[in-house]
């Protein structure tokens, strides 16, 4: 697929493309012959992925350096994705971040700009998404959510189960228009997002961590099958198939003692 002439080739939006997980997408649909549009805000990051993964699979690479928690640059991205020319099959909404301390000690503001990143531009980027591909007849999007969203994580949990319920409505809204839409509930997973949310990976059961390319790979195989959700590795499914059969006061007991030894590992990690 990687010699199709660039007309016929599909092309990739991902957001939060310099590392982690949304790294992982772009190195694994490059490898697949598509077309990428790299959206983060560490420019010299996404130069350094498009340099490699454009000689290394010959697909051509754009970069779009933008800060999600930016009206302005939001709709800096919601205009690429809305370009008739090269138009953009895939989008992948993947930018997030966790803050690493409880709402109640969190700075308001920086709040907010996640609510922004994970709540505001997932729906602005998604409605220019899903109204330029079901004018073409084609097009996938594919939402990260998290299995967070079944638990009482605050507010990062409850700006994944909206992303997971509005990836639900979205799908709806699409059926019949040859646009699929696909909520990826990855669990742990190791990438640098839980070093800069200050949580100690060591002492967390190894069992319990995906790798990137676990949780990418089974997404792009779900939605390639149509599916409308995947929960990434067989542990998380049967996690997920049963939190919500669980007594609620059960959950959220455990879920306190898990956030206490989460504050004390990040309490040891502080300086």
């Amino acid at each position: 697929m990687t010699d199709a002439p660039d007309s016929a080739r599909p092309t990739a939006l991902v957001t939060g493309a310099s590392s982690g997980i949304g790294a992982e997408y772009a190195r694994q649909l490059a490898a697949r012959g598509y077309g990428l549009v790299l959206v983060a805000r560490d420019v010299q990051r996404l130069e350094a992925l498009a340099v490699h993964l454009g000689s290394r699979h010959g697909v051509p690479v754009e970069v779009l350096p933008a800060d999600l928690s930016d009206r302005a640059q939001v709709e800096r991205v919601a205009e690429r994705l809305c370009q008739a020319e090269n138009p953009v099959d895939l989008l992948v909404n993947n930018a997030g971040y966790g803050l690493g301390t409880t709402f109640l000690e969190a700075d308001l503001a920086a709040e907010e700009d996640s609510l922004a990143v994970m709540v505001r531009a997932v729906m602005v980027l998604c409605q220019a998404a899903a109204r330029s591909m079901r004018e073409r007849g084609h097009g996938a999007i594919v939402n990260i959510s998290s299995v967070a969203s079944l638990l009482p994580y605050s507010t990062y949990g409850a700006h994944k189960a909206w992303v997971a319920r509005f990836s639900e409505g979205l799908e709806v809204e699409l059926q019949g228009t040859g646009v699929t839409v696909q909520a990826a509930l990855p669990g742990l997973t190791r990438t640098e997002f839980h070093e800069r949310s200050g949580q100690e990976i060591d002492a967390l059961p190894g069992a319990l961590w995906l790798t990137p390319q676990q949780v990418v790979a089974e997404s792009l195989a779900g939605l390639e099958r149509g599916e409308g959700r995947c929960v990434p590795g067989r542990l998380y499914r049967v996690a997920t198939a049963l939190l919500p059969r669980l007594p609620r006061r059960l959950v959220m007991a455990g879920f306190a003692a898990a956030e206490a030894r989460g504050a004390s590992g990040r309490r040891r990690l502080e300086p």
